[in-house]
C-alpha cells in the first residue's frame, strides 16, 4: 500500500494526462505542504501517514475558511473554486465519524479511564483526540465529552 506521499504524486500525474485543472492545483498544493514538512528539521525526510493526515485536515479547512469569507464578500466564483480544491483534498482523508459514532467512542474511553466528571476532562480528551484523529472534529468531541462528564 502506497503512502499518501506516493499517492498524491502519483495522481500529479494521472490529473495531468486528464488535464483536470482543479484536481491538479490541487494536489499540487498539497503535494508542497506534505513536501515542506518532509524537508522539516528532524523529519529525516520522511511524512508519516499520520503526519499527512494532519496536513490535509488543515489544508481543508483553511479551504472552508476562505471559500466562506468569499461567500460572505459576494465573490461566489471564488468560494466555489476553493470548495473545489477542499472536495479533491477530502477525497484522501478519511470518512468522517458520525456524533453517534464519536459518542460510543467517548463513552469507551470514560469507562477505560474512569473518568468521574469535568475534573477528568483533561485525561478523556487527550485519549478522544488521539483515537479520533483525522476522523472528528476536536470542538464535536469536546462538546460530547462535556456533555457525557457534566
Amino acid at each position: 500500500m502506497a503512502n499518501l506521499f506516493d499517492q498524491v504524486s502519483s495522481d500529479i500525474r494521472t490529473a495531468m494526462k486528464a488535464r483536470d485543472k482543479v484536481r491538479l492545483e490541487a494536489l499540487r498544493n498539497i503535494k508542497k505542504y506534505f513536501i515542506e514538512a518532509k524537508t522539516a528539521p528532524g523529519a529525516n525526510d520522511t511524512l508519516e501517514d499520520a503526519t499527512a493526515l494532519k496536513i490535509l485536515q488543515k489544508l481543508a479547512k483553511q479551504g472552508e475558511e476562505s471559500a466562506d469569507t468569499y461567500a460572505k464578500a459576494k465573490r461566489q466564483d471564488l468560494a466555489d473554486a476553493e470548495l473545489a480544491q477542499v472536495a479533491v483534498i477530502k477525497e484522501y482523508l478519511p470518512k468522517p465519524l458520525s456524533e453517534e459514532e464519536i459518542t460510543a467512542q467517548v463513552k469507551a474511553i470514560i469507562a477505560q479511564t474512569g473518568a468521574q466528571g469535568m475534573k477528568d476532562m483533561g485525561k478523556v480528551m487527550g485519549q478522544a483526540t488521539k483515537q479520533m484523529a483525522g476522523k472528528a472534529d476536536g470542538k464535536v468531541i469536546s462538546t460530547i465529552v462535556r456533555q457525557l462528564l457534566a
